[in-house]
């Protein structure tokens, strides 16, 4: 495959991938975070009320902010209609995949820039996230630490200083699990491959800060948005994870499914074909064979991303330590940068009051990908007739999953009308224009 045939094929899979988020986005159901983000941004734009904090999360209060409201509210100021903070989530994760591309394109070719397409943009664990809650925001800020952090692994740079500190401020006032961000530029920066600007540092502190005030002000009056309700989720406390282990073990074993196709059992248990009821046989035949191939496929992949990892942790291991100051190439770089991410699962896990669920780190989705990148890209290297068979398989296996999910799971549905359930929330709610 020439450079033509591989740039038109990246185009067309990419067009395809854009697709699939937009029939995950119009067949949502809609219910919990959703309906939090919903009503804060309908709010904003309706009655002009913008809160200062966000959707309240498992075992704390409600997350610092009003960046939640705006992302539903400010789009609706410019077209009042269901889809349009839709659109705009879109274009974010669109443009988070982007910036990732922008970092695998310095490093890798062509060929690579099509495998990380795959791996990321078609990935079913990706295209899951296409609904109206916080941690589908999530990619994009992701994207902008990676994307910054490898501007800055030579030189200091303000302008890239005040994004990276930026995706790790909104990623905040979105979710609790921005730690994740802040623990790995902190080792970046503690290893020398992060060189930081100190006046980027202060500017972006200073945007970081002054968004919070609206916060700070609300808490002195109504102090019970820093607290759950809920009297067991107060008896947690920060070092409950580690004290309890099984929570950080299950934090890494969700960073190796990541790198697998073992997908969340929200994507897979709950399929039931409902387009074949009335077949009962033949229904109940392809849940069973949907299940089988989904969790076949996954174990073997699962292993697959162990061996990616524990492969990486052997080449990399001697240049953890900031005491080696051999020039670091692009893919060592990214290797670094993954390991410095299972380091952020590792310290955020211990810390926690909660027992992580699979979307409570999406943040670190796509940098669990580089360590099984980078093991593909060595075995295309030494088996290149491979390369094109083993992209056309990931990419119908992919395809496949995605459109089947989107029709029929736990958080979608075929039968579903997204804009319709909108309508009849604010109707529930009776917030309506100009009110």
């Amino acid at each position: 495959m020439n450079s033509d045939s591989r740039w038109s094929f990246w185009c067309i899979l990419f067009f395809i991938g854009l697709m699939t988020s937009v029939m995950f986005f119009l067949n949502q159901q809609i219910s919990g975070d959703q309906l939090q983000m919903l009503y804060k941004g309908y709010l904003g734009a309706y009655e002009g009320v913008w809160l200062s904090y966000g959707n309240a999360a498992s075992a704390v209060g409600n997350v610092p902010g009003s960046l939640s409201a705006w992302l539903i509210g400010g789009p609706l100021l410019l077209w009042d209609s269901p889809y349009a903070p839709m659109l705009l989530l879109l274009a974010m994760r669109l443009v988070g995949f982007l910036l990732f591309d922008a970092v695998i394109r310095q490093v890798f070719d062509d060929r690579v820039r099509l495998l990380f397409l795959v791996l990321c943009w078609l990935n079913p664990w990706f295209q899951y996230e296409s609904l109206l809650y916080n941690p589908s925001y999530l990619f994009l800020f992701s994207a902008m630490h990676c994307w910054s952090a490898w501007h800055m692994r030579e030189r200091a740079s303000f302008w890239h200083m005040i994004v990276h500190l930026l995706a790790i401020g909104m990623a905040m006032q979105l979710h609790y699990s921005w730690p994740l961000l802040a623990v790995m530029s902190t080792y970046l920066f503690w290893r020398r491959i992060l060189k930081v600007s100190w006046s980027g540092v202060v500017v972006a502190a200073l945007l970081i800060g002054a968004s919070l005030i609206p916060y700070a002000m609300e808490v002195m009056s109504n102090s019970h948005i820093t607290q759950n309700v809920d009297p067991e989720a107060r008896q947690r406390y920060i070092g409950w994870g580690l004290v309890h282990v099984y929570p950080v073990l299950k934090s890494v074993l969700y960073w190796l499914r990541y790198g697998s196709w073992l997908f969340a059992s929200k994507l897979v248990n709950d399929t039931q074909f409902i387009w074949l009821a009335g077949h009962e046989y033949l229904q109940l035949a392809a849940i069973w064979l949907w299940r089988i191939v989904i969790y076949g496929v996954g174990s073997a992949t699962v292993l697959l991303a162990a061996k990616a990892n524990w492969q990486l942790w052997r080449e990399l291991k001697p240049r953890l330590l900031r005491s080696d100051r051999a020039p670091v190439d692009g893919e060592s770089w990214l290797g670094l940068y993954a390991l410095a991410a299972v380091l952020a699962v590792l310290v955020s896990a211990a810390l926690s009051p909660i027992i992580f669920n699979y979307w409570h780190l999406m943040l670190i989705f796509p940098y669990a990908l580089f360590p099984i990148l980078l093991l593909l890209v060595r075995w295309s290297r030494r088996y290149p007739q491979w390369v094109g068979k083993g992209l056309l398989a990931a990419t119908l296996f992919c395809t496949a999953v995605n459109l089947i999910a989107a029709c029929d799971s736990t958080k979608f549905s075929y039968q579903a009308d997204y804009k319709l359930q909108v309508q009849e929330y604010l109707q529930e709610m009776k917030l309506q224009p100009g009110q």
